[in-house]
Parts: structure tokens; sequence; C-alpha cells
């Protein structure tokens, strides 16, 4: 392993440099977590599954993140930044082979085993590349750097379920799944088999350049940054602290990071099957989480330009939880059509869309608060964080079962208690210093 440095240390080119490749991670993230938005309703026709069973593609995938993330942050501690890293990308990759016997079998099962193992290997990337870029500066403008990376991971995932969709989908797919439930049981699976096993050939080609990239991180210029280092002053201010929970913020701040994950997984993977309940055809409902994204890279750049200048990193987050809130409500009550971009649908999908605007700065906000003044215990606190993505798991899987037994519109409820403590967190929750 190479020598560890401080990040104080680092010129303004290794820090650039470095800055530059963690971007071009975050990308990957992005790349391959939210084409599952284009997943979740393919698989729902192609494997014939309840709303329910669909959103088992998210829990399959971010509930490795709760399994896989204190592993992972052993796995750094002992190999480092760059090996763990290497070693998530192949992971990935055997995640990203697996799609094929699934595929070929069309097993929903398998495809789970597989979106569980690529989740895996995500999670050692993000326990690593998210305190890697939090202290890769001063604390004060973290959440700037963050919301660089968020440009980069939001601005794939607006591309991932686009291209996902233009390689695996076709024009004529409309007609296909309205013909669906009128053709003999063996003409329909035959037609299933054709759609599921277009994944194939699009996976056989993620798996291999997983794999590159792993080899490419593992020698790269990256430096290893040293976490382990205390000023004497946080040194004297830890003396008592013998285990991660005695760091209430950093546990109240994985709470706030499982809720919010969730609250935007919600908003992204749901809308298109929202858009379709409003009547809306999958060919065109499939660019709304595109739109999503889009509206959390608007947030980005309003948070690159004014923090820490105009606004302080904490001010712009609890603006963020509240306006989080109230375009929930706004989801469940707002009726009416409305015509926008091309599209004709009821004004409450776009304020689903608009969430994507109120989540852009939470993540960001959120980070540089839980883990301010760990010091030794930043790694560790760091994979208590990435557990907390689970969320993505399990918010999914109630708004699914609640929009079996309600509806899709009433199922939104779920994000009310999840904004309402994200402002808890944002107006008191972080400076929690002892448990009382």
């Amino acid at each position: 392993m190479a020598t560890a440095v401080s990040a104080s240390s680092l010129s303004k080119r290794s820090t650039n440099i470095s800055i530059c490749i963690i971007g071009m991670l975050f990308f990957i993230f992005g790349f391959v977590s939210w084409v599952n938005a284009i997943l979740i309703p393919y698989f729902k026709i192609a494997c014939e599954l309840t709303h329910f069973k669909a959103y088992l593609v998210t829990f399959a995938f971010y509930i490795s993140y709760f399994v896989m993330s204190v592993p992972a942050s052993f796995l750094l501690k002992k190999q480092g930044f760059k090996k763990g890293m290497m070693i998530g990308f192949w992971a990935m990759s055997v995640g990203a082979f697996i799609f094929v016997p699934a595929a070929m079998t069309r097993t929903y099962e398998i495809f789970l085993l597989g979106l569980f193992t690529i989740g895996a290997g995500l999670a050692i990337l993000q326990t690593a590349a998210n305190p890697y870029i939090t202290v890769l500066g001063p604390q004060e403008s973290a959440a700037q750097r963050i919301s660089i990376m968020g440009i980069c991971n939001k601005g794939a995932g607006i591309l991932a379920p686009l291209i996902f969709a233009a390689v695996i989908l076709k024009a004529t797919d409309t007609d296909l799944f309205t013909q669906l439930g009128t053709m003999t049981e063996s003409a329909k699976d035959a037609a299933l088999d054709e759609l599921v096993g277009r994944v194939i050939v699009p996976y056989i080609f993620v798996g291999s350049v997983l794999f590159v990239l792993g080899l490419l991180v593992r020698f790269s210029p990256l430096p290893e940054i040293n976490t382990e280092e205390e000023s004497e002053e946080l040194a004297t201010a830890n003396a008592g602290k013998k285990s991660i929970f005695d760091f209430p913020h950093l546990i109240l701040g994985a709470v706030a990071i499982f809720l919010h994950v969730g609250t935007q997984v919600v908003s992204i993977d749901t809308v298109i099957g929202y858009a379709t309940s409003m009547d809306m055809p999958l060919m065109e409902a499939k660019v709304f989480p595109s739109y999503t994204l889009a509206a959390t890279i608007c947030g980005y750049i309003i948070g690159i330009i004014a923090i820490p200048r105009f606004i302080r990193q904490v001010n712009a987050l609890r603006l963020c939880t509240a306006l989080g809130l109230v375009f929930t409500l706004l989801i469940i009550f707002a009726k009416g059509q409305t015509s926008l971009l091309g599209h004709q649908t009821d004004i409450s999908t776009w304020f689903i869309v608009a969430l994507g605007l109120a989540n852009s700065l939470v993540w960001a906000g959120i980070w540089p608060l839980a883990l301010d003044g760990l010091g030794k215990f930043t790694k560790l606190g760091a994979s208590i964080m990435i557990m907390g993505l689970c969320g993505n798991a399990i918010m999914p899987l109630i708004y699914g079962y609640l929009a079996d037994s309600w509806d899709v519109r009433q199922a939104y409820w779920v994000l009310i208690p999840c904004y309402i403590y994200l402002v808890f967190y944002a107006v008191y929750g972080h400076q929690v210093r002892r448990w009382k």
C-alpha cells in the first residue's frame, strides 16, 4: 500500500487531479445506480411482477450497502483507498456478468443476485469516495465539492435510463406491451424471452468496462489520504470516545442519509410508473427520471456558485429539506392537467420532478456535518453513513406496498415523515454531541 499523506499537504495540482478522478467514480456510481429507474418498469413487464415485486430491484441493489459498508471500511483500512476501489469495481463487474445467465433463463431471482453484487461493489467505492472528497479541502466548502461530484453522478443518471432504453426498447414495444394480455401463453413467453434477452450484450459490455476501470484506478495517480490523522485539539476532544456510537451527530446523520436517499430514489424510480398511471405511454414517460435528475443538477450548480460565498451549507440544507416537504404535499393534493415540455399530464407529476431540486443539496449538506470531528473514526463513520444508503432499498418497497394497497398518488405520504426528520437534523440534530 502506498504511503498515506495528509490532505492538507497535497499541492493544488494533486488536489485537482484527485477531484477529477473521484468525479469519474461518481459518474460511474450514477450510471450504474440510476439505470434502475428504467429497469423497474422493464422487469415489471418482462417478468410479470406486481408493484411490490418490481421494487425488489432497488431493494436487492441497495440492501447490499447495509451488508457491505462496515466490511468495506475494514477492507479500505487494510488495503488502502486505491486497492479497495479496484476490488469494488471488480465486484461490480461480476454482478454485471451475472445478468447474462439471468437473461438466458428469464429468472428474476438471478437478476436480483446480480444487482446485489453490483451494489456490494458500489458500497466499497462509496465508502472510499465520500469521505475522500469530504476531507480533500476545507470543511466549509465540502458541500461545494460534493455538489461537483453530484453533477457527475446525476449527469450520468440522466444518460443512463435514456441510453438503456435506447438499447433495449424498440419503437414497436408500446404495441407489444398492449398486446401481451391477449396473447397465448406460448406466444407471450416467447415475446418476453426476447424482450429480457436484450440486456445480455449491454451487460457484457458494462462488466468488461468495470473490470478495466478497476485496473485504471489501481494504477492512477490518486494519492492515499491519511484519514487517521487528528490534530492535538481534536485528539483531546475525542479522548473519551471509545466507540463510533459516542458521536450522536454521526448516528443521527446516518438516519438522515437513510431517509434522504429513500426520498430521492422514490422520486426518481417511481416517476415513470406515476406518469404511466396518468395514461402516458411508457416510451414517453421514460424521460421523466432524466427531468428529475436535471432538476437535481440545477440545484448542484446553485450550490457550487452560492456555497459558502452567499449561503452557509447548513442553511442550504435547511432550505432544501423544507422544499421537499412542501413539494410532497403538492404531489398529494395538487391536481389539474398541464402541458409542459411537450407532455400533457397532471401537474403533480411535475412536483415529483421538482423533488429533484429539493433533494439536490441534502446529501452534500449532511456529510460534512455528520463527519465533523470524527478524526481517526472517519473511515468507520463513513461506513455507518453508507449503511444509510439501504434507505434506497426500504423506501421504494414501502411505496410499492402503499401503491398496491391505496394508489400511486397516496403512496407519496411515505415521504412526509422523512422530510420532517430531515428538517429536524438540519435545524438541530447535527449539533447534538452527547446522548441525553
